[in-house]
């Protein structure tokens, strides 16, 4: 997803998916201390933001992740969620994409006009192993969210989501292995098994990278590269859509319909791309096509130099 909101960053580790979590490595690559939590000073009210003619930056259906360097249910945060739901409230038009470590806050810390739920707002949890999926999944049933997930992230154990997905509450899983520094293995064989589950209820099922370390078929391969970790697990052939999630958005003025909603772009490089399912497109930045007049001039100089 190219929209992500980060009203506050820095989390603290709570269970064996935080064991070598991203934000704390690219952090301590800037030299900063990914547990020391602050509310962010530029782009708190990131979806507000408009443009020069006054629309906003974010458009009408787009899927927008919150904290992505955090956890949006950590108690440090409580100050500030508030105001955050306040935003999410205001544009009803978006889809906000939570995700917690922390469900066992999250009735606590719930709007007080929040009712059976709000119905932009997509409400997950990480099970990064059996012994979490026990813990978490069985709050994701009770909290009261129209939108449920589960995020299979890092996926360094195999996990049976059976007796959840069979209520119907759940709407789609996402999985994917471990990277960054001490990255641990992901077995294909628990993604193959956790795909099956969700095909069994025909709840949707998102492979969407294999981490830098992926077993398969008795064998160990390194993928250093997020590309081709994106590329093999769209080889893969294992996700499955499930049935279609219906977000009945609406703005100031009403239901959107379909049509006024954001179309996302996928452009040539996204085509083999393990996360497409679950992302808000290409943001045709030009990247990509500067990196293959690169990659063609580059082939061109070798070949001139062979001759």
């Amino acid at each position: 997803m190219h929209d992500i909101w980060n009203p506050w960053h820095g989390c603290i580790k709570i269970s064996e998916g935080c064991e070598h979590c991203y934000m704390f490595y690219l952090d301590r690559q800037r030299g900063q201390d990914g547990a020391q939590i602050r509310r962010v000073q530029n782009g708190f009210d990131m979806p507000l933001k408009k443009d020069r003619r006054g629309h906003f930056k974010i458009q009408s259906g787009e899927r927008v992740r919150v904290c992505m360097n955090s956890d949006f249910f950590l108690a440090e945060a409580d100050p500030w969620r508030e105001e955050a739901w306040k935003i999410m409230k205001k544009r009803s038009d978006v889809i906000f994409y939570l995700l917690t470590k922390r469900p066992e806050r999250v009735e606590a810390c719930l709007p007080k006009d929040w009712g059976d739920g709000w119905e932009n707002v997509f409400f997950n949890v990480t099970a990064e192993n059996q012994k979490r999926a026990d813990q978490r999944l069985p709050w994701l049933i009770k909290l009261p969210f129209r939108h449920k997930g589960v995020m299979c992230a890092p996926f360094i154990g195999p996990v049976d989501l059976s007796p959840w997905l069979s209520c119907g509450q759940i709407e789609q899983v996402i999985c994917g292995g471990e990277n960054y520094e001490g990255a641990r293995p992901c077995d294909f064989d628990w993604v193959k098994a956790l795909a099956a589950q969700c095909r069994q209820a025909e709840v949707a099922f998102n492979f969407i990278e294999t981490g830098s370390r992926l077993f398969k078929d008795g064998r160990m391969y390194s993928l250093p590269s997020k590309r081709l970790q994106s590329e093999m697990a769209w080889k893969s052939g294992v996700s499955f859509p499930g049935k279609p999630q219906v977000f009945k958005l609406e703005d100031e003025y009403g239901p959107i319909p379909p049509e006024r909603l954001y179309q996302p772009y996928f452009g040539p490089h996204c085509q083999h791309c393990g996360g497409q399912p679950t992302c808000n497109g290409c943001t045709r930045c030009g990247r990509c096509e500067k990196n293959e007049r690169a990659k063609k001039t580059l082939e061109k100089i070798n070949s001139e130099k062979r001759e």
